[in-house]
């Protein structure tokens, strides 16, 4: 008995592929939802700078020229290494 009322291959593989983007866009909209409310930006220090330690306000000092300090201060590089290094991070 022929029923002659089936979808056919065409109908299934349209189904099919309507299935994939349906969950890959739900994925990706979850996806940039989460990353949009618990991003690690701060809003309060633009361009990546941040102001710790004492630095002021429009410093621009960097975290790495605040780390490079931070060794300085506790006697794990000399003087010239330190301005070597800071120079380096300034002019790179």
């Amino acid at each position: 008995m022929m029923w002659g009322h089936g979808w056919g291959w065409g109908n299934w593989l349209g189904m099919g592929v309507t299935m994939i983007l349906f969950w890959g866009l739900l994925i990706a909209g979850i996806v940039a939802l989460v990353r949009h409310l618990g991003g690690t930006r701060d809003a309060s220090h633009p361009g990546g700078t941040r102001e710790a330690g004492g630095t002021g306000p429009g410093s621009g000092r960097t975290r790495a020229e605040e780390v490079l300090a931070e060794r300085f201060a506790r006697g794990e590089i000399d003087e010239d290494e330190y301005k070597r290094r800071l120079e380096l991070l300034r002019t790179g």
